[in-house]
């Protein structure tokens, strides 16, 4: 080989060499912009993320909003934002108040045995039923099942009061009822599946708008206030005529049916 030829040849290489390493340098300097744009996109994502985030935990909850909401009152009740609920016959002269929340389970043992025949003498106007719903175990317990449940409640007194007295029971029964430390009539999908075995109640289209959108959620806050005015301060509790209705020898609401009898008759002759 000649050495023209072999000074070519290394010129050629050194050429080659050059342009190799440009095509490098370009192609690094290529990847550092798409790394450095990646990543600025991440940080906006990110500071985006943590915005919403935040924006998110400071806008107010549902029971939030709901408290300066206008109040619907539901149906078949009366007084001042609708918080008075009386449910029998006019012509009854007494009248029994009941004081309960929903996720209480004492309640639930006291309707689970008497509530039928609450219901029966309701019925046969021995004395009307009025209702006062408490929601101090969300506080206690921290959840939104007593709210909820008494919103929905509202709701079925929005149909009927037969609806919110069968829905009520239904509410407190032993298939449906769940322990105080499950809170799962924070859940309308629960209070819809309790709700479809009333029978005026099941597949309402009304009543499930009704839940799932709220509407009564500010009523139920005025009642739970109601409660909170009137100096009870455990559930369930039974008054007639400003008096305590309490099963014989003690302070508590009568739990049996025999006792609760005896309780009413004694509490409707004085």
């Amino acid at each position: 080989m000649s050495a023209r030829n072999s000074k070519a040849n290394k010129a050629a290489a050194r050429e080659r060499m050059r342009a190799e390493r440009e095509r490098q340098a370009k192609k690094d300097k290529a990847r550092r912009q798409i790394i450095v744009a990646l990543s600025t996109v991440g940080v906006l994502i990110a500071a985006g993320g943590i915005g919403y985030a935040v924006m998110q935990a400071n806008k107010p909850t549902a029971w939030e909003a709901a408290k300066d909401a206008k109040v619907v009152k539901p149906k078949n009740t009366e007084g001042e934002n609708g918080t008075t609920v009386v449910i029998g016959k006019p012509a009854a002269k007494k009248t029994l108040e009941i004081y309960e929340d929903s996720r209480c389970p004492i309640c639930a043992t006291f309707e689970q045995a008497v509530g039928e025949t609450v219901k029966k003498d309701v019925d046969a106007g021995k004395y009307k039923l009025k209702y006062i719903g408490a929601t101090f175990i969300d506080n206690a317990d921290s959840g939104e099942g007593s709210k909820n449940a008494l919103s929905a409640l509202g709701a079925a007194l929005d149909v009927s009061p037969e609806a919110f007295t069968e829905y009520k029971a239904a509410l407190y029964s032993a298939k449906f009822h769940p322990e105080e430390s499950e809170d799962k009539f924070a859940k309308d999908a629960y209070l819809l599946e309790v709700a479809n075995s009333v029978g005026a109640l099941k597949n309402n289209a009304e009543f499930k708008k009704n839940v799932e959108n709220g509407t009564f959620d500010p009523w139920a806050l005025k009642m739970s206030q109601t409660f909170d005015d009137s100096g009870v301060t455990g559930t369930p509790t039974l008054r007639m005529d400003g008096k305590k209705v309490t099963a014989e020898g003690s302070e508590n609401a009568p739990m049996t049916v025999e006792q609760f009898n005896a309780a009413v008759d004694k509490a409707l002759k004085g």
